[in-house]
């Protein structure tokens, strides 16, 4: 892992209250625990998450993968998933300023399998914000930082002091730290200093979509 620059010599000083991003991938992807329906949005301010929003890759059908009696009673490969190695994208314009690869890809928990799983989370708490994000890309867009989590180990394609466009490519979707199934978490924050940083607001393309919408970022980007 890069450590990360001291927050402080970083200057981050007169903070946006919000920033606009792009979706950070191409085709379809449910949205979940937005905080277009609740603040905080994963059910706690810790690590700043307070505002952060997950995105699940699904079929052109609008489905995840399908559950058949062993989902709910054993986990799965996480390859078993439509949208596992999917493209991750800038969502914004800036410096890569951390990079961290070296999570492993666990299989995924659905039924008896994500109860057993919940159980064992205050232990990946616990263990500090990068247990929780696994495999992560940090881009410094100008005074905000953006997060973007769970991607796949071994997948990404960018370098801590790399320049990057929205759009680049920073990675693939995975299923690393805190995560059920392969998905993709965005934050945003004010400060390097992820124990300390207060959450900033997001929106995609001037909205904020609400749990359980199926975004195709392809017909948003034309639309744009």
């Amino acid at each position: 892992m890069n450590r990360m620059p001291d927050a402080e010599s970083h200057g981050l000083n007169s903070v946006p209250a919000l920033i606009d991003l792009a979706y950070p991938f191409t085709g379809d992807w449910l949205v979940q625990n937005s905080p277009a329906n609740r603040v905080p949005s994963h059910g706690t301010h810790a690590f700043a998450t307070a505002y952060a929003i997950d995105f699940v890759p699904v079929s052109d059908s609008g489905r995840t993968a399908p559950i058949t009696p062993g989902s709910l009673l054993r986990p799965e490969p996480a390859d078993r998933f439509p949208g596992f190695g999917r493209p991750i994208l800038a969502p914004v314009e800036g410096i890569v300023m951390a990079v961290h690869d070296a999570e492993p890809d666990h299989p995924a928990y659905r039924g008896l399998p994500s109860i057993r799983y919940a159980l064992t989370q205050h232990r990946r708490a616990a263990a500090g914000w990068v247990a929780l994000a696994g495999n992560h890309v940090l881009i410094d867009s100008g005074g905000i930082i953006v997060a973007l989590c769970h991607l796949q180990q071994g997948s990404i394609q960018v370098a801590r002091g790399q320049r990057v466009q929205a759009g680049s490519l920073l990675g693939c979707c995975g299923n690393s730290g805190n995560s059920t199934e392969p998905h993709v978490h965005v934050q945003a924050i004010d400060n390097l200093d992820i124990a300390r940083a207060n959450a900033v607001r997001l929106t995609f393309n001037g909205s904020l979509p609400a749990n359980g919408a199926v975004i195709n970022a392809d017909e948003t980007r034309r639309a744009h």
